[in-house]
């Protein structure tokens, strides 16, 4: 089947629709029509080699589409179903079989070597394979062969140009304070960085008991909108001494809670800078592999603070999604807020969109 997908062929080359092969889908695959996929920063950071992935390859894991074709294997999905894709996982090993995919011990092997696991890939062009499979996906294509354990089944008369991006940034952000942090009465949160995943764990964190939301950016319209969907408080990330203005907010008790979404160590040093005591520092942002973070610990000592690292706000797609879906049916979590469209054939002009966080959170549409 020739389809039009869009390629990414090394770093930080934009990426470009080409005419590309698309094979029969395997026994335990499903062929997705894509309706819409949401940009992520991690699309980016494979792209750009921060995340190895052989290339040439066809990207996107925030797919949203509905099924053509069925491989006699999968279960309880059929075709004209519309679904949400998000990562997959091998559903074998002792984290997958605890409940807790998104720490599959298999997780590089499923999500980030566009290939299946028998090495082959589902697209090719006349000069050779083109990767797919990517997060088990590969959405940033007209169709894809999909892999069963990243489909999440949703209602049909919901508008899946607003549903894509729960299948990454809307549920690792969301997923961070809801599944991880879990923050108590009265609790005080910071979050760093306001893009898709900060703005909601932003709109998670309303739905807890905190009572100081804290956002951190450097851009003022993304601040605005944090202070409309929930922080309480908002900050410039310019500012030198945010952590003495977290103890200023905080009546110098520090923050609870502070979720990192940049990946800069110096952010993160600040983060747990301005921890209280026992208070929890979390890191969702990615980085080169082998960056590592400062942090003091001669005072940090009696504090007896926590560190800790979250994929993909610890969900489990098929439970976690629906579940934020309704969330959003009842007004309680308006994630449709941060929502730009592009049409398909502008992807490269949602990428720059969001590095210049003009777009909080880009989809394009097909």
């Amino acid at each position: 089947m020739l389809i039009e997908a869009a390629v990414a062929s090394g770093p930080h080359a934009p990426l470009e629709f080409q005419l590309v092969e698309l094979d029969e889908p395997r026994d335990d695959e499903v062929r997705i029509r894509f309706v819409a996929s949401g940009v992520c920063h991690t699309d980016a950071a494979v792209r750009d080699g921060v995340i190895p992935t052989p290339l040439p390859a066809v990207l996107g894991h925030e797919g949203a589409g509905v099924i053509e074709a069925v491989g006699p294997s999968v279960r309880g999905l059929r075709a004209g179903d519309h679904v949400v894709l998000s990562a997959n996982s091998c559903g074998r090993c002792d984290q997958c079989l605890l409940g807790r995919l998104a720490y599959c011990e298999n997780l590089f092997a499923h999500n980030f070597a566009a290939r299946r696991l028998d090495g082959t890939t589902s697209l090719s062009t006349p000069d050779g394979p083109v990767g797919s499979h990517f997060f088990g996906q590969s959405s940033f294509a007209a169709f894809s062969n999909v892999a069963e354990r990243s489909v999440v089944k949703v209602s049909a008369a919901a508008d899946l140009t607003v549903l894509a991006p729960l299948g990454c940034g809307v549920q690792t952000g969301a997923g961070a304070i809801l599944n991880e942090l879990r923050p108590g009465p009265g609790a005080s949160v910071v979050v760093f960085g306001t893009g898709a995943v900060g703005t909601a764990a932003i709109m998670a964190s309303r739905l807890t008991g905190a009572t100081t939301i804290v956002a951190v950016d450097l851009v003022e319209g993304r601040l605005e909108l944090a202070r409309e969907i929930g922080a309480t408080h908002t900050l410039n990330g310019r500012d030198p001494d945010i952590a003495i203005r977290l103890r200023e907010i905080t009546k110098g008790r520090g923050v609870d809670f502070a979720l990192d979404t940049t990946g800069v160590p110096a952010v993160l040093r600040t983060a747990a800078d301005a921890l209280a005591v026992r208070g929890t520092v979390a890191l969702v942002g990615s980085s080169h592999s082998g960056t590592e973070a400062r942090f003091e610990i001669g005072d940090s000592l009696n504090k007896g603070w926590s560190f800790k690292t979250i994929i993909q706000g610890s969900s489990v797609p098929q439970v976690f999604i629906p579940a934020l879906v309704s969330l959003w049916e009842q007004g309680r979590f308006p994630f449709d807020r941060i929502v730009t469209r592009y049409p398909a054939h502008e992807i490269n002009e949602a990428f720059e969109d969001s590095e210049r966080g003009t777009a909080i959170k880009p989809v394009i549409v097909y």
